[in-house]
């Protein structure tokens, strides 16, 4: 039987995008009604970027309107005549050439939007190192003057779903930790932030021309 694509992830788009019922959402995508209504209100998934169903063929919209129209229809899922894709072994993630130049942009971006991620954790997401991490943290990128934040799934240097697991372990990783110091009567730890990774007045640069000199070895 054929199931939805990240089903938490397709939840929150159908909350955010659709007047469908929890029941009808949970009865497509699998999860809990009660998992759909702390979706709703915001106690799970907090900042989890929603996938459009109907941008990769799951849904229609003329499938979702027809359920919106009756709530006690069900959605229906699209047949798929593509493969599913192969899970590709472990190891270091690979970067097309003519995307490193665009390295340090999305390192920049996750660092501004998702501060709760682990240098080594962004290093991942788009194939660097967490020593070019760690430059433009703190501004001392060879090419820093030309770097504006940019989405690393819109530039394709990971997939959605890396991004939403990464930040979904590194939520639980700081949540486990600020347990720990509650219950050894500690101070919760301060939030991270990464404002001091993007300088607003530098956000409409143009894009990088050249690549990241620190990775040719990559």
């Amino acid at each position: 039987m054929s199931q939805v694509l990240m089903p938490k992830a397709t939840a929150v788009w159908l909350v955010e995008n659709t007047t469908l019922t929890f029941d009808q959402i949970s009865a497509f995508t699998g999860l809990h009604p009660l998992e759909i209504q702390a979706i709703a209100d915001g106690e799970v998934a907090g900042g989890m970027t929603g996938l459009d169903p109907t941008t990769n063929g799951q849904l229609t919209k003329e499938e979702i309107k027809r359920c919106e129209a009756d709530p006690s229809a069900r959605l229906k899922l699209s047949p798929r005549d593509v493969p599913e894709p192969v899970a590709r072994s472990k190891g270091p993630r690979y970067t097309p050439v003519a995307k490193r130049q665009d390295r340090p942009d999305a390192i920049a971006w996750l660092l501004k939007v998702h501060p709760e991620l682990q240098d080594s954790q962004v290093a991942k997401l788009v194939g660097s190192t967490k020593s070019t991490v760690q430059s433009v943290r703190d501004r001392t990128h060879w090419n820093m003057q030309n770097v504006r934040p940019r989405d690393p799934v819109t530039l394709g240097l990971c997939t959605l779903k890396d991004l939403n697991d990464a930040v979904d372990r590194a939520r639980r990783k700081a949540a486990r930790e600020d347990a720990a110091r509650k219950k050894a009567g500690l101070p919760p730890l301060e939030p991270p932030t990464g404002a001091e990774a993007v300088d607003p007045a530098e956000a409409d640069q143009p894009d990088i021309e050249s690549a990241d000199a620190n990775e040719h070895s990559n």
